[in-house]
């Protein structure tokens, strides 16, 4: 997959789950390095953008913001 699809929020699928049993992640951070943010118990990575685009497996979607009101 190409990084220039992924924006921060989107939540993606890695091929591999993380040590905690998840598998989805939320971009918090893009550029020359991708942060991700387990879903399941918090933990960030950060991932140079090659290694990022080898790891993911799909995108699942969009996190809604939570609006004040």
């Amino acid at each position: 997959m190409e990084a220039s699809e992924f924006q921060l929020g989107d939540i993606v699928q890695m091929k591999k789950p993380h040590p905690c049993g998840g598998n989805e992640w939320e971009i918090t951070r893009v550029g020359v390095d991708f942060k991700i943010k387990c879903l399941k118990c918090g933990r960030t990575v950060m991932l140079p953008r090659w290694e990022f685009e080898k790891k993911t497996k799909k995108k699942l979607g969009h996190k809604e913001e939570e609006s004040d009101g």
